[in-house]
């Protein structure tokens, strides 16, 4: 994969303002930006449509298109041309033009700044100027909040921000040659992206055909071209079964007989509903192999990981992504909070009892963890049996165990989803004999490592197009950076 080739970029053609300073204006963003907004209830109005620029819809280039009685909050009136920065969050760049998509009254969600429509400048030249990498580390630097996403900058941060504001016909030069590059890059992105979805699938499908049986051969069929005896899927769980239950008794008697009782079976899956299995496999629950469920406990944080002598506590999104970011974490400043067996380790399987119904039941296998971060009430620790970690998450990640812990799932919130312990322990797994188990999971890693590989190569590909982007906006805003920014830094000595 040629970089230079998937991203397409060419060097900016020169542009008149490069060489025409005349006429340009050391401005800056307080001059623009609007004091006072427009408040509007839309819910009173629930049979009227609304055109409604959200900060979630920006990812999509289209507003929102909805009725009052949809929209539980109050929002703010905007109008044709007005460019829109959000303020939550500044560390990821928006900036918005309002356009005219329909007829409809146009309104915004209150997380936007805006700049009022103004014969000063080009909507979209001020637009572009804000999606600078300069602008958003200045946002970032000067927010303010309990951290994460609930930074947020307020308007009068910009009033004294530079804004070099080139004479009106350059502006629309600059814009156009900005877009330009901006569609190259647009095609080599896109193009990207649909490489990397095409590879998302194919893991799919990988992991299906693990779960079926059709990756690799069974031992079923090792036997009988061998003519030998194999350990089957069944002989495999009645061994699981006896070791859980000489463990919960050795734990039982450990504690002087004082347990939870008598030992309890876990209960066996219903497979009416099932497909046939390759023969040598069974059907198990994931109860069957789980020696234990660890969870830690919910309390007040600080809202930032921990610092190397400081105990934290994971968050959702540590388990969120396909791997452990231990960075995702908030720090326990109540020493008498911290439980040192709720620490995570290297090698334990964690799983997300809470989230979106995408997300809920996402987990990981923790490789290196070098934090002191302690399990929360929502990541849980699975004990599982004779080894079967690695066949289990990738179990949980196929298809067949997405709707697994769909199924079983709770809530009524559509943003939020959740399953207990007594439900994970009911979620159906296959089980095919260990050593092919073995089998399976090394085949899928070798699967996973070249595809990981070229996905690599992609995401390299993709950050070189976003510097390409910035820059372009760097050439294109040059002259006037430079001017405004050394009057900018002198201002701030």
């Amino acid at each position: 994969m040629t970089t230079q080739k998937n991203v397409g970029w060419v060097r900016p053609e020169a542009v008149t303002h490069q060489d025409d300073k005349a006429g340009w204006r050391n401005a800056t963003l307080g001059e623009f930006v609007a004091t006072r907004s427009r408040g509007i209830v839309p819910h009173k109005t629930p049979g009227i449509t609304f055109e409604l620029y959200s900060v979630p819809s920006l990812d999509t280039g289209a507003p929102e298109i909805v009725r009052g009685g949809e929209i539980g909050s109050n929002k703010q009136i905007v109008d044709e041309g007005t460019v829109l920065l959000c303020k939550i969050n500044p560390r990821i760049n928006r900036s918005w033009v309002v356009s005219s998509h329909t007829a409809n009254q146009k309104i915004a969600s209150t997380e936007w700044i805006t700049f009022l429509p103004n014969e000063a400048f080009e909507p979209k030249y001020l637009a572009y100027y804000l999606k600078q990498d300069a602008v958003r580390d200045f946002l970032a630097a000067n927010a303010s909040g309990v951290g994460g996403s609930l930074m947020r900058v307020k308007p009068a941060t910009l009033k004294d921000y530079p804004f070099p504001l080139a004479p009106l016909d350059q502006q629309k030069r600059i814009v156009a040659e900005i877009e330009k590059q901006f569609s190259r890059l647009d095609e080599a992105v896109a193009n990207l992206k649909r490489v990397k979805a095409n590879l998302k699938r194919y893991k799919a499908a990988v992991l299906q055909a693990a779960v079926e049986g059709r990756l690799v051969e069974t031992e079923a069929e090792i036997a009988r071209r061998e003519d030998c005896s194999y350990e089957t899927g069944a002989q495999l769980l009645q061994r699981i079964l006896e070791t859980r239950r000489s463990q919960w008794l050795a734990r039982a008697n450990k504690a002087g007989g004082k347990g939870k009782g008598k030992y309890k079976e876990p209960a066996v899956p219903d497979t009416t509903d099932l497909p046939e299995l390759p023969e040598g496999w069974v059907w198990a629950t994931l109860g069957m192999i789980l020696s234990d469920i660890e969870a830690g406990k919910s309390f007040k944080c600080e809202e930032r990981p921990p610092m190397k002598d400081e105990i934290g506590v994971v968050k959702v999104s540590a388990v969120t992504w396909g791997e452990f970011d231990e960075s995702e974490s908030k720090t326990c400043r109540d020493k008498r909070l911290v439980n040192e067996k709720l620490l995570v380790r290297s090698g334990d399987f964690l799983f997300s009892r809470a989230n979106t119904i995408e997300l809920v039941g996402a987990c990981v296998i923790a490789k290196k963890v070098i934090s002191n971060v302690m399990l929360s009430d929502k990541i849980l620790r699975f004990r599982l049996l004779s080894g079967l970690e690695q066949w289990v998450l990738y179990n949980l990640r196929s298809t067949f165990g997405r709707e697994e812990i769909e199924r079983l799932a709770t809530g009524n919130q559509e943003s939020m989803r959740n399953i207990g312990q007594d439900r994970i322990r009911a979620i159906r797994i296959p089980l095919p004999p260990l050593d092919e188990c073995k089998r399976i999971v090394a085949d899928i890693e070798r699967r996973f490592s070249l595809v990981g590989e070229t996905e690599g190569q992609i995401n390299a590909n993709l950050k070189r197009a976003e510097r390409l982007r910035q820059s372009t906006l760097h050439v294109m805003f040059k002259w006037g950076n430079s001017a405004a920014h050394s009057k900018h830094a002198t201002s701030h000595c």
